[in-house]
């Protein structure tokens, strides 16, 4: 008897959403594989964030349904299967700790009141500082880092709990040529060695080209899939 196959990491079925009237997203199909790298693309208006935020489950779909791991997205409880880097915001990395204690501020929600990090938990976090090459620099101040490391902390901080989908918004964004080196490097081993689905939310064509199995274009709020092996479609910066 066949086992039945996995159910998608993210999955959005017809799924249509406004703000009032306004239709953002509008009947959008899509369906993203376990160990799958998609690129989502488009300029800005164009629903990306309102679409990323429907399959995080922060927003209820208007008619459609979209499903984390085979579930609603609505009602999905197990968060640490998921991790999600938003785009980076001054605030998030001014903070006066450790790169080390940012990354194992991702593990809080794993942890009951009054209970202390596990072996387990300690590998963990040795793996992504050191996935992310930022083991050298984990006793380190967040804000005395370049750019490119804290951007690098922040994803090792959505990393630590193991997770299963990782969203990037803008990953790539104020970042010099050898921090995204490191990170294609880094997000390379996850979908291949790991087996971790992603989505890559960007403007850079760049940041993808090459390791990206899928690219698809977010346009008025519908989707249109683009040949991975076609030069990106342009979506230059606003």
């Amino acid at each position: 008897m066949t086992a039945a196959p996995a159910p998608a990491a993210l999955e959005f079925d017809q799924v249509t959403f406004g703000y009032g009237r306004l239709p953002v997203v509008r009947e959008a199909s899509l369906r993203i594989r376990q160990g799958e790298f998609v690129a989502l693309v488009g300029p800005n208006g164009s629903g990306k964030t309102t679409l990323i935020r429907l399959g995080l489950g922060l927003l209820g779909a208007t008619h459609g349904v979209v499903q984390l791991f085979g579930t609603d997205a609505s009602s999905f409880r197990e968060r640490w299967r998921v991790g999600y880097v938003p785009q980076r915001a001054s605030g998030a990395t001014s903070l006066p700790i450790s790169v080390g204690e940012v990354v194992r501020t991702g593990l809080a929600g794993q942890l009951r009141p009054g209970r202390r990090f596990t072996r387990r938990h300690r590998e963990r976090l040795e793996h992504v500082l050191d996935l992310m090459g930022l083991a050298a620099v984990r006793r380190r101040r967040l804000t005395e880092l370049s750019g490119g490391q804290q951007q690098r902390a922040l994803i090792a901080r959505a990393l630590v709990t193991g997770p299963r989908l990782l969203v990037l918004d803008e990953p790539t964004t104020g970042v010099d040529a050898e921090a995204r080196a490191v990170l294609r490097e880094s997000l390379e081993h996850l979908v291949t060695v790991e087996g971790i689905a992603v989505v890559y939310v960007s403007h850079d064509p760049e940041g993808f080209a090459g390791i990206a199995g899928r690219v698809v274009e977010v346009c008025a709020g519908r989707l249109v899939q683009v040949d991975a092996g076609a030069p990106a479609p342009s979506v230059g910066r606003p």
